[in-house]
C-alpha cells in the first residue's frame, strides 16, 4: 500500500500543477513565455516584481527584446553571427537563436525596468515545442544577477513548461514530499551533484546531501529568529516556506564524490487546490563563481589596506621630509619628518599652502610652478623655517603624479636635510685643492727620481763598461792568466754582470712605474719567439747541466704583445728556471689555449720549490726569495717587471709550487689571430688597382721593424710591385746605418724599437744631410690621438697605425714616393751651373 501511495503522491507533484503554480507564483524568478514570433503570452509575478510591468502592459504588446538594452541585443547578434556563421537580425531573434536549434542557452543581459532603471540578469531560453517537435513558443527564465542567481522559474502552457524546466541542466530542480523524501531530481541536479536521479528518489532528503553543521547552524539560528525550537535536518531546510515565507538561502552541498560547492537554493512549498502542502520545490544554482569573486575582492581589499599601510610605513620610515600638494601649491599630505623639518603638526600642515613654511616663498612657488611644466625637478634648494625660527637648507625633488585616466592630481615632492652635506662639501672642495697640489708634488718626485735613476744609470755603466772590458780583456790577454788570476778575474766578471743586471732591471721598473713605458701591442708569432729564447738561454741551462724542452708548434700561432717585452719576460722566466734549479734537472715549457681566447706559456722546473709563504711574496720588490731558498742570489724584482709588463700587455702572470718538487711560473696572453692573410688578399685588390708606368724606374725602400711577422707582412706587400725594392733593418742603429749607405727612397719607421727609438733614429736621419730629404712613415701600434700627434710633430712625413689598412698604406706609400721623385728633381735643378 505504501508503494501505491508513493506513485499516487508523484502523479500529483506532475498532473496537478501545484508545480507550475509553485513555480509561476514565485517571486525570485522571472518567468516570460512568447509565442513562435517572440510576442509575451506569459508574465509571472517574479517578471512584475523584476521590471516593474503589470502583465497586463506586456501580454500580447510586446517582445523581450523591448524590455532588454538594444545595444547588448545588437552586440549579441553580432556575436552569435560570428560564432556561428550564419546572420542573425538584432532584436528577438538574437535571445532565442540558439534554443530555436535546440541548443541549450543561458546568458547575461541588462534588463530595463519600467521607471527606465537597469539590471542585469541570467537568462536561460528554452524552446517550447508541441507533441510533433514544433516550436510553439520560448520560455526565458531571468533571475535577478545583482543578488547572484537566486532560483529557477518557469513559465508556459501545460506539460510544456513543467518538461522545460526539468530538462534544464543550469539548475538543480529537486522536488520532495510533505516529509521531504526526494521525488523529482532533474538533469541541472544531477550534473551539479553527480548522483542519478534512479540513486536519491524515494531514499533522501536534501538535507542529506547538504553540509551538516550548516543545517544544524540554520536550525540554531531560525529557532531564535522564529522563537519556535526548529530540528536540525529536512524541517531546517524547508520551515519558512511551510509557513508561506518566501525563502532563499545559501548552503553547501556535497557530491557524491564528497566535494563541495556552495549554492543559493531557493524553497517554494507545493500545495494541493484546497492548499495543503503536499511537498517541496527547492531550485539551486551554483554559487562558486560567485563565493570565488567574493573572496577575491576581500583578498583585494585586505591587499589594498595592506598596501595602503605599507605605503605609509614607507613615507613614515622615509629619512626626507615627504608631502603631497593639489596643483595649486595646497598641501594635501604630509609625513613625520616634514613635521620636525616645519615645526608643525600634520593637522595644520594639510590645507595650509606649501610656499609659507619657507623663508623664499617666491622662490618656493616657483618651484611648484616648474614641476607643472617640467613634469619634475631635481635638486632644488629651498631654506625651510620651523615654528621656533630654525632654519634648514634642504634639496628639493618633485614630480607630478596623476589618476589612472592621466588627470594631474598634484605634486609629490620630497626634502632632504643637506646643511651637513654643504659643509662636507666644502670641506671636500678643500681636500681637492689639497690632493692636486700633493699629486703635482708626487708627480715631479716620480719625474726626479726617474732623472735620477736614469743619470745613476749611465754614471754607473761607464766605470762599469771599464771593469767588465778590461776584466774581459785580462781573461784572454797572454800568457793565459793564472788558475789563481782566472778565479779573481771570473769574480769581478760575476759581479759585474750582476750589477748590470741590477742597473737594468732598476731603471725598467722606474719606467714602468713612472708610467712612461710605450708598449705596442700588435700580433706577435709565439713559434718564432720561442725559437729566439731557446737559442739565448740554451748555452746557460748547458752550463749546469739542465735539458730544456720546448713545444712544437705545428700552425702558425699568433699572440697580442709587444715582441721586445715578451722575450724579456720569457727570459727572465726562463733564467729563473736554471738559476733556481738542481743541478741536471729539468725546465719544460708549453702552450696552452686556454678558456677566453687567452694563450697559457707555462715553464715548469725541477727546483726545490717554494713554500706558500715565500709563493706569497714572489711578485714583491727586493724579496730576495733565491738567497732564502738556497738558490743562486738575485735582484729580487725581476719577476716585479715582469708581472707589470704582463699586465700592461693586457696579461695574467702566476705561480704555483710545491716544496721538493719544483714550481710552474705562467704567464697568459691574448690569443691573436694570423694578421698576413687578410692583408694580402686586400692587397691584390690594391695593387690590381695601381697603374706603374712602363719603364718606370726601380725605387728603393728601407724598413725598419723589429717584429719578424710586421717584416714578412710588408716583403709580401711590396713583392707585388715591380717598381720597388726593399731593405730591412731590425733596430734603429741599423736602420741609420743603411740609410745613410744606400739613400733609400722612402724609409718606413716603427716606433717601440730595441735601443733606440723611431723617433731618435728618424731625428738622426734627418740630421745627416745625405739623408735629410728622405720622407720617413711611421709604421706604429702606438695609435692614440697623442702618440700620432707627437709622431708627426717629431717630424715623421706620415704616421700609419697598426694593424694596417692595405689601400691606406698603398695610397701613403705613393704620395710618399711621389714626394720623393719631386725633392730628387729639385736637387737636380738646384745642382745646374
Amino acid at each position: 500500500m505504501g508503494t501505491i501511495a508513493e506513485v499516487q503522491r508523484n502523479e500529483a507533484l506532475l498532473k496537478t500543477g501545484a508545480l507550475q503554480n509553485a513555480i509561476l507564483n514565485s517571486a525570485n524568478f522571472s518567468s516570460i513565455a512568447t509565442d513562435e514570433k517572440g510576442v509575451i503570452q506569459l508574465f509571472n509575478v517574479g517578471a512584475e516584481r523584476m521590471l516593474g510591468y503589470t502583465a497586463d502592459e506586456v501580454l500580447n504588446k510586446i517582445t523581450p527584446a523591448e524590455i532588454s538594452d538594444p545595444q547588448e541585443v545588437v552586440a549579441r547578434a553580432a556575436a552569435l553571427s560570428l560564432e556561428l556563421g550564419t546572420t542573425i537580425a538584432p532584436g528577438f531573434e538574437a535571445l532565442v537563436f540558439k534554443a530555436s536549434r535546440g541548443i541549450e542557452d543561458i546568458y547575461e543581459l541588462t534588463y530595463i525596468r519600467k521607471d527606465g532603471s537597469r539590471f542585469p540578469a541570467v537568462v536561460s531560453v528554452t524552446a517550447l515545442r508541441d507533441n510533433k517537435g514544433g516550436i510553439i513558443g520560448y520560455l526565458l527564465i531571468g533571475t535577478d544577477n545583482t543578488a547572484r542567481k537566486q532560483a529557477e522559474e518557469a513559465l508556459l502552457k501545460a506539460g510544456a513548461l513543467q518538461s522545460a524546466i526539468f530538462n534544464s541542466a543550469n539548475f538543480s530542480s529537486i522536488a520532495t514530499d510533505a516529509k521531504g523524501v526526494i521525488q523529482i531530481f532533474n538533469v541541472g541536479a544531477e550534473r551539479m551533484l553527480g548522483y542519478t536521479a534512479a540513486e536519491v528518489m524515494n531514499k533522501i532528503t536534501p538535507a542529506e546531501i547538504s553540509d551538516p553543521q550548516e543545517v544544524v547552524a540554520r536550525a540554531a539560528a531560525l529557532s531564535v529568529e522564529l522563537s519556535t525550537p526548529i530540528t536540525p535536518g529536512f524541517e531546517a531546510l524547508v520551515f519558512k516556506a511551510s509557513r508561506g515565507i518566501e525563502d532563499i538561502y545559501e548552503l553547501t552541498y556535497i557530491r557524491k564524490d564528497g566535494s563541495r560547492f556552495p549554492a543559493v537554493v531557493s524553497v517554494t512549498a507545493l500545495r494541493d487546490d484546497q492548499g495543503g502542502i503536499i511537498g517541496y520545490l527547492l531550485i539551486g544554482t551554483d554559487n562558486t563563481a560567485r563565493k570565488q569573486v567574493e573572496e577575491e575582492r576581500t583578498k583585494l581589499d585586505q591587499s589594498l589596506r595592506d598596501q595602503q599601510f605599507y605605503t605609509r610605513s614607507l613615507i613614515e620610515s622615509n629619512i626626507d621630509a615627504l608631502m603631497t600638494t593639489d596643483p595649486s601649491g595646497i598641501i594635501t599630505d604630509v609625513n613625520n619628518q616634514m613635521e620636525s623639518l616645519t615645526g608643525r603638526s600634520r593637522e595644520s600642515l594639510i590645507g595650509a599652502l606649501f610656499k609659507n613654511y619657507f623663508t623664499d616663498p617666491a622662490l618656493a612657488e616657483a618651484g611648484i610652478k616648474r614641476v607643472l611644466s617640467e613634469g619634475k625637478v631635481t635638486d632644488y634648494e629651498l631654506t625651510a623655517r620651523a615654528k621656533d625660527g630654525k632654519e634648514t637648507v634642504v634639496s628639493y625633488n618633485a614630480t607630478t603624479f596623476h589618476d589612472r585616466d592621466g588627470v594631474l592630481q598634484g605634486v609629490f615632492a620630497a626634502a632632504r636635510d643637506v646643511t651637513e652635506r654643504k659643509r662636507w662639501d666644502q670641506a671636500l672642495r678643500e681636500n681637492t685643492i689639497e690632493l692636486e697640489k700633493a699629486k703635482a708634488i708626487a708627480e715631479k718626485a716620480n719625474l726626479a727620481k726617474s732623472d735620477f735613476l736614469s743619470s745613476m744609470s749611465h754614471e754607473l755603466r761607464s766605470p762599469l763598461n771599464a771593469i767588465l772590458g778590461f776584466a774581459q780583456l785580462m781573461e784572454s790577454d797572454s800568457p793565459v792568466p793564472t788558475a789563481s788570476q782566472k778565479s779573481s778575474i771570473d769574480q769581478i766578471l760575476h759581479a759585474g754582470w750582476f750589477l748590470l743586471e741590477l742597473i737594468n732591471e732598476i731603471l725598467d721598473l722606474a719606467v714602468i712605474e713612472s708610467g712612461r713605458l710605450s708598449l705596442s701591442l700588435e700580433p706577435v708569432s709565439l713559434p718564432e719567439v720561442m725559437m729566439e729564447c731557446q737559442a739565448m738561454i740554451e748555452p746557460q741551462a748547458q752550463k749546469r747541466g739542465i735539458s730544456m724542452s720546448f713545444p712544437k708548434f705545428e700552425a702558425p700561432c699568433y699572440i697580442k704583445a709587444d715582441r721586445t717585452r715578451l722575450k724579456q719576460v720569457l727570459i727572465n722566466l726562463l733564467s729563473n728556471s736554471i738559476k733556481y734549479n738542481k743541478a741536471g734537472g729539468t725546465v719544460v715549457v708549453a702552450c696552452v689555449l686556454s678558456t677566453g681566447g687567452r694563450m697559457r706559456i707555462s715553464v715548469r722546473d725541477t727546483g726545490a720549490g717554494l713554500s706558500p709563504e715565500m709563493l706569497a711574496q714572489l711578485f714583491q720588490a727586493f724579496n730576495r726569495l733565491g738567497k732564502e731558498a738556497g738558490g743562486e742570489e738575485g735582484t729580487g724584482i725581476g719577476l716585479v717587471v715582469s708581472k707589470r709588463l704582463v699586465e700592461l700587455m693586457q696579461g695574467a702572470i702566476g705561480a704555483e709550487s710545491t716544496v721538493g718538487v719544483g714550481s710552474v711560473f705562467w704567464i697568459e696572453l691574448i690569443h691573436d689571430t694570423d694578421p698576413h692573410a687578410e692583408y694580402i688578399k686586400a692587397a691584390s685588390t690594391s695593387m690590381a688597382a695601381s697603374h706603374i708606368p712602363a719603364g718606370a724606374r726601380t725605387r728603393l725602400l728601407l724598413y725598419v721593424e723589429d717584429n719578424p711577422a710586421n717584416l714578412k707582412l710588408i716583403e709580401q706587400l711590396i713583392a707585388r710591385r715591380t717598381d720597388l725594392r726593399l731593405l730591412t733593418a731590425q733596430n734603429g742603429r741599423d736602420g741609420i746605418n743603411l740609410a745613410r749607405g744606400y739613400v733609400p727612397d722612402v724609409i718606413l719607421m716603427d716606433i717601440n724599437l730595441p735601443g733606440i727609438s723611431g723617433i731618435e733614429a728618424m731625428k738622426l736621419i734627418r740630421l745627416d744631410p745625405v739623408t735629410a730629404h728622405i720622407p720617413i712613415v711611421a709604421l706604429s701600434a702606438n695609435a692614440i690621438p697623442r702618440d700620432i700627434e707627437k709622431g708627426l710633430e717629431a717630424g715623421f712625413f706620415r704616421y700609419l697605425t697598426k694593424p694596417i689598412k692595405v689601400n691606406e698604406f698603398m695610397e701613403t706609400l705613393n704620395v710618399a714616393l711621389e714626394f720623393a721623385e719631386k725633392a730628387v728633381q729639385s736637387e737636380a735643378f738646384m745642382a745646374k751651373p
